[in-house]
């Protein structure tokens, strides 16, 4: 058993999947795998099964009928999570754009008194590698725009690596998460914020991904862009 899992949402992985478990296994701390996959079509879930085998005790996965959308299947996965009484829970990307070395230095950040520590392109020592300059310059004023409206007093706003302390997702009505993409991301570090829970930020180099396509769209920055002002009126 581990008091520690990271919940991997996937959708078309099948090609980092066993790459992505070989890591994770790999590391010093025993840390467990919750794959909430969206029906991938290139067979992804059969990959997992597969590295189940491997790893009966460490891999869990959960598939779902339809891509539903990133948010929802983290809110997915906190639930199963708290159910099996993990103290530590995760959120990572499957493409290894975030490193999983990193998961240690985001749990240590929690054992030394963060509630919800957040891997950080944007604090000092934080980087981005493989991006042009133009994705870079969006993403880090969309941060800076954020924390105008929110003052969260977060500098990577819409990071997606992060480690909560269980008591954090207790404490957050996941049944009113309604976002799905990078306004998620910023609504979980949000609610953290305004219940009152510490929250840290682990400088990372995030290296974009190299395998596979981006979720990246439109309508995904749309909904971040106009749902930071829907949660100042809401109550967290």
């Amino acid at each position: 058993m581990s008091d520690s899992i990271v919940i991997i949402p996937t959708f078309n992985e099948r090609d980092n999947i066993e790459k992505m478990v070989q890591k994770v296994m790999s590391l010093d701390k025993k840390v467990h795998i919750l794959f909430v996959d969206d029906s991938s079509p290139d067979g992804t879930a059969n990959v997992i099964r597969t590295m189940q085998k491997k790893f009966p005790d460490s891999i869990h996965l959960e598939v779902r009928v339809g891509k539903l959308g990133l948010g929802t299947a983290y809110v997915h996965g906190f639930k199963w999570c708290l159910e099996k009484s993990y103290d530590f829970i995760f959120e990572m990307d499957c493409d290894f754009s975030h490193n999983p070395e990193d998961l240690i230095r985001l749990y240590q950040s929690c054992i030394d008194g963060a509630d919800l520590s957040v891997g950080s392109r944007y604090v000092s020592g934080g980087k981005v590698k493989n991006w042009p300059i133009k994705r870079i310059l969006m993403s880090y004023f969309a941060s800076v725009y954020v924390r105008m409206i929110l003052w969260i007093g977060v500098k990577d706003t819409t990071a997606g690596f992060k480690c909560y302390k269980r008591e954090v997702l207790e404490k957050i009505n996941l049944d009113a998460v309604t976002f799905k993409g990078y306004a998620f991301q910023i609504y979980m570090k949000y609610a953290a914020k305004k219940n009152g829970f510490k929250i840290d930020e682990v400088p990372i180099t995030f290296i974009d991904r190299v395998v596979g396509e981006s979720k990246m769209s439109i309508g995904i920055f749309k909904e971040a862009f106009f749902g930071v002002w829907k949660m100042r009126r809401m109550k967290l």
